[in-house]
């Protein structure tokens, strides 16, 4: 009777650890896929935000590209974490689904070579303000760039997307 108890108590801890070590390995695969933000290093009057900016890619060079188009949208869709109070911080376009909206000039304005290059460039070429972040198959780096919010929110203004 006491070795079917122990055995069945010591089943029970087995199923229990078995358990417990599943759920370690899904919290750790669900950490891997961790979304970096924009934030602001610093902001001039003139509406000049130093980011830093996140991107993922292939390679370095699309991944650094990738960064610099997630900074401008960030200027232009969500507002600046670590911004100033005041209108550097929020948002250029304040329309709920503006992307979608717009969806055909958003698209040309952030397609290869778009118009968007206009507004953003890294502060450094070094890879001084280059942070790699590591990954499976994929490159992830963030880079320190300057956007004209100022230049960015008049051209939205004269292409009619905002008022």
């Amino acid at each position: 009777m006491k070795i079917s108890k122990l055995i069945s108590v010591s089943l029970f801890l087995v199923a229990l650890l078995s358990v417990s070590c599943r759920s370690n390995k899904e919290v750790s695969e669900s950490l891997s896929y961790y979304h970096f933000e924009t934030t602001c290093i610093n902001a001039s009057p003139s509406g000049l935000l130093t980011m830093r900016a996140w991107g993922s890619g292939p390679d370095k060079s699309q991944a650094i590209e990738e960064a610099k188009k997630n900074a401008v949208s960030d200027v232009i869709f969500k507002g600046v974490k670590g911004a100033p109070s005041g209108y550097l911080s929020q948002p250029i376009v304040t329309e709920v689904n503006a992307r979608e909206r717009y969806a055909e000039y958003f698209d040309r304005f952030f397609a290869k070579g778009g118009e968007y290059k206009k507004f953003v460039k890294e502060t450094s070429g070094s890879d001084g303000s280059r942070t790699k972040a590591k990954s499976d198959g994929r490159e992830n780096f963030g880079v320190t760039v300057t956007v004209d919010r100022s230049a960015l929110a008049a051209q939205l203004k004269n292409d009619g997307i905002t008022k």
